[in-house]
Protein backbone atom coordinates (compact mmCIF):
# COMPACT_ATOMS: atom_id res chain seq x y z
CA UNK A 1 0.00 0.00 0.00
CA UNK A 2 1.53 3.24 -1.00
CA UNK A 3 1.20 6.32 1.43
CA UNK A 4 1.81 9.84 1.10
CA UNK A 5 2.39 13.30 3.23
CA UNK A 6 2.41 16.27 0.85
CA UNK A 7 2.53 20.11 1.84
CA UNK A 8 3.34 23.11 0.29
CA UNK A 9 5.67 25.71 1.69
CA UNK A 10 6.51 29.22 0.51
CA UNK A 11 10.20 29.79 1.04
CA UNK A 12 13.01 32.37 -0.13
CA UNK A 13 15.14 31.65 -3.06
CA UNK A 14 18.17 33.54 -2.64
CA UNK A 15 19.58 34.52 -5.60
CA UNK A 16 22.26 36.95 -4.31
CA UNK A 17 22.43 39.31 -0.50
CA UNK A 18 20.50 42.07 -2.76
CA UNK A 19 17.82 39.78 -4.61
CA UNK A 20 15.41 37.36 -3.25
CA UNK A 21 12.11 36.19 -4.21
CA UNK A 22 9.25 33.52 -2.15
CA UNK A 23 8.31 30.59 -4.23
CA UNK A 24 6.13 27.95 -3.93
CA UNK A 25 8.10 24.37 -2.74
CA UNK A 26 5.58 21.17 -2.71
CA UNK A 27 7.19 18.57 -0.12
CA UNK A 28 6.32 15.02 -0.43
CA UNK A 29 6.83 11.93 1.50
CA UNK A 30 6.01 8.78 0.33
CA UNK A 31 6.06 5.28 1.85
CA UNK A 32 7.75 3.46 -1.18
CA UNK A 33 10.72 5.56 -0.20
CA UNK A 34 10.32 5.36 3.08
CA UNK A 35 14.08 7.17 3.91
CA UNK A 36 14.03 10.49 1.29
CA UNK A 37 11.71 13.79 1.28
CA UNK A 38 11.04 15.18 -2.21
CA UNK A 39 10.91 18.73 -2.22
CA UNK A 40 9.98 20.38 -5.51
CA UNK A 41 10.85 24.01 -6.32
CA UNK A 42 8.43 25.78 -8.55
CA UNK A 43 10.88 28.79 -10.23
CA UNK A 44 9.31 31.10 -12.62
CA UNK A 45 9.52 30.72 -16.03
CA UNK A 46 11.45 27.39 -15.47
CA UNK A 47 9.94 23.32 -15.38
CA UNK A 48 9.76 22.30 -11.92
CA UNK A 49 12.71 20.66 -10.31
CA UNK A 50 12.72 18.21 -7.72
CA UNK A 51 15.55 17.18 -5.25
CA UNK A 52 15.14 14.00 -3.31
CA UNK A 53 17.42 13.85 0.22
CA UNK A 54 17.45 11.56 3.15
CA UNK A 55 14.26 12.65 5.71
CA UNK A 56 16.89 12.41 8.62
CA UNK A 57 19.07 14.97 6.86
CA UNK A 58 15.92 17.62 7.29
CA UNK A 59 14.89 16.78 10.55
CA UNK A 60 18.80 17.24 12.03
CA UNK A 61 19.29 20.36 9.76
CA UNK A 62 16.39 22.18 11.55
CA UNK A 63 18.69 22.39 14.58
CA UNK A 64 22.32 22.18 13.47
CA UNK A 65 24.28 22.51 10.56
CA UNK A 66 24.28 18.93 8.68
CA UNK A 67 25.16 17.77 5.36
CA UNK A 68 28.02 17.27 3.38
CA UNK A 69 28.05 17.63 -0.69
CA UNK A 70 25.04 18.28 -2.75
CA UNK A 71 22.64 19.05 -0.15
CA UNK A 72 23.66 21.04 3.14
CA UNK A 73 20.53 21.87 5.79
CA UNK A 74 21.06 24.58 8.79
CA UNK A 75 19.57 26.92 10.75
CA UNK A 76 19.96 30.47 9.76
CA UNK A 77 20.81 31.92 13.01
CA UNK A 78 22.81 29.23 15.71
CA UNK A 79 20.82 30.17 18.61
CA UNK A 80 17.02 30.05 16.76
CA UNK A 81 15.49 27.85 15.27
CA UNK A 82 13.05 30.13 13.60
CA UNK A 83 14.33 29.65 9.96
CA UNK A 84 16.46 27.08 8.04
CA UNK A 85 19.08 27.60 5.09
CA UNK A 86 18.74 24.72 2.43
CA UNK A 87 21.48 24.54 0.20
CA UNK A 88 21.44 22.26 -3.29
CA UNK A 89 24.51 22.26 -5.28
CA UNK A 90 25.58 20.99 -8.54
CA UNK A 91 28.74 21.07 -9.68
CA UNK A 92 30.20 24.96 -9.35
CA UNK A 93 26.38 25.27 -8.88
CA UNK A 94 23.99 26.21 -5.92
CA UNK A 95 20.90 27.35 -5.01
CA UNK A 96 19.87 28.60 -1.67
CA UNK A 97 16.60 28.94 -0.58
CA UNK A 98 15.55 30.06 3.28
CA UNK A 99 12.18 28.89 5.14
CA UNK A 100 10.56 29.07 8.10
CA UNK A 101 10.75 26.12 10.08
CA UNK A 102 7.14 25.35 11.51
CA UNK A 103 6.00 24.32 8.28
CA UNK A 104 8.54 22.15 7.91
CA UNK A 105 8.68 20.55 11.55
CA UNK A 106 4.91 20.21 10.50
CA UNK A 107 5.66 18.41 7.50
CA UNK A 108 7.94 16.13 9.71
CA UNK A 109 5.99 15.19 12.19
CA UNK A 110 3.33 13.98 9.30
CA UNK A 111 6.18 12.23 7.82
CA UNK A 112 6.99 10.23 11.59
CA UNK A 113 3.16 9.37 12.54
CA UNK A 114 2.92 7.93 8.70
CA UNK A 115 6.22 6.07 9.50
CA UNK A 116 8.31 6.81 12.36
CA UNK A 117 11.92 7.35 12.52
CA UNK A 118 14.28 4.30 12.56
CA UNK A 119 11.37 2.09 11.21
CA UNK A 120 12.09 2.85 7.62
CA UNK A 121 13.06 -0.71 6.87
CA UNK A 122 9.99 -2.77 8.63
CA UNK A 123 8.38 -1.55 5.31
CA UNK A 124 8.32 -4.88 4.00
CA UNK A 125 7.50 -3.64 0.03
CA UNK A 126 10.31 -0.99 0.22
CA UNK A 127 13.25 -3.82 0.05
CA UNK A 128 11.02 -5.45 -2.93
CA UNK A 129 11.14 -2.25 -4.70
CA UNK A 130 15.16 -1.15 -3.67
CA UNK A 131 16.25 -5.03 -5.70
CA UNK A 132 13.62 -4.06 -8.31
CA UNK A 133 14.91 -0.54 -8.89
CA UNK A 134 18.96 -2.04 -8.37
CA UNK A 135 18.28 -4.39 -11.24
CA UNK A 136 16.88 -2.31 -13.85
CA UNK A 137 19.57 -0.07 -13.20
CA UNK A 138 22.62 -3.01 -13.51
CA UNK A 139 20.47 -4.02 -16.98
CA UNK A 140 20.12 -0.67 -18.02
CA UNK A 141 24.40 -0.18 -17.47
CA UNK A 142 24.84 -3.54 -19.12
CA UNK A 143 22.90 -3.10 -22.68
CA UNK A 144 24.43 0.44 -23.04
CA UNK A 145 27.55 -1.04 -22.42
Amino acid sequence: MRESVQAEVMMSFLVSEELSFRIPVELRYETSDPYAVRLTFHLPGDAPVTWAFGRELLIDGVGRPCGEGDVRVSPVEPDSLAEVLIRLQVGCDQALFRSSTAPLIAFLDRTDKLVPLGQEGSLADFDAHLDEALDRILAEEQSAG
